[in-house]
């Protein structure tokens, strides 16, 4: 789907502006997590929310141990709205995890807060 197209997700009146197809080749044990939390039911689409992001880590990461050698990734995203309290949290490996951000960062990083985009990972 081209930039700026406008789609109904999940029969709501709700719309995207863009669409990301995540590399799950480059980042497996991200795509994996990514997939997993859509099927049980959390978000396809982030809503861009940079000023909200460190709240959102805080709420999301509470009460999860940190594990040696491990990171703690989170669906949906810190910086998305619908990220926080209640986000799928798994441990994966560093590399993957922050390879993962650093490409979602870089994949965004033209979009102003605001921004609905739809996740797809094959």
């Amino acid at each position: 789907m081209a930039g700026g197209d406008t789609i109904s997700i999940r029969g709501a009146n709700k719309s995207i502006d863009h669409t990301i197809r995540f590399p799950s080749e480059r980042y497996p044990e991200t795509a994996n997590h990514i997939k997993a939390a859509i099927k049980t039911g959390h978000s396809d689409v982030c809503t861009i929310d940079r000023d909200g992001a460190e709240g959102n880590r805080d709420l999301s990461l509470k009460g999860v141990p940190v594990k040696k050698g491990k990171d703690r990734d989170e669906w949906p995203m810190a910086m998305c709205a619908e990220g926080g309290m209640g986000a799928d949290i798994q441990y994966i490996t560093p590399k993957d995890n922050r390879g993962a951000g650093s490409w979602v960062g870089n994949q965004l990083s033209t979009y102003p807060d605001g921004t609905r985009v739809k996740f797809v990972v094959k």
